[in-house]
């Protein structure tokens, strides 16, 4: 007896990951939530294990809290940080804060979400300024 494989998922109208960039183009930080309301990021097409139901669009705030950072120095170049910003919607996204000098970029930090817009082919994505708002 031949076991059933699987039946195919349906066909999306348009990845995830597209309608995470369109709505980057809007200036908006989209991630999706699970049934329970638990945050899943970066999109995906299936919620990972621990999720609840399908999942939906969600539109964050853009405050976060810097969670872990670093900062580079390319020879010739002007130093930059990378950071691990906890979003106050229950999510982590990997950015850079801008408006401060790296070095002084804390965790700990409150920041606010804008959106750098893509050159050329890039795509639009977020970065962070510092914020007063808790």
């Amino acid at each position: 007896m031949a076991e059933a494989s699987p039946a195919p998922l349906p066909r999306l109208a348009a990845s995830p990951l597209t309608l995470y960039r369109e709505a980057l183009s809007r200036g908006e930080l989209a991630y999706q939530a699970d049934a329970a309301g638990q945050a899943v990021f970066y999109p995906r097409v299936t919620p990972p294990n621990g999720c609840e139901g399908e999942l939906h669009w969600m539109t964050s705030r853009g405050l976060g809290t810097v969670y872990a950072t670093t900062f580079i120095s390319p020879r010739g170049e002007a130093a930059y940080n990378v950071a691990l910003i906890d979003m106050d919607e229950g999510f982590r996204l990997m950015s850079r804060v801008e408006s401060a000098a790296p070095a002084d970029v804390r965790i700990g930090m409150r920041v606010r979400m804008r959106i750098h817009p893509g050159q050329g082919e890039e795509a639009p994505y977020p970065v962070f300024d510092p914020s007063e708002e808790a």
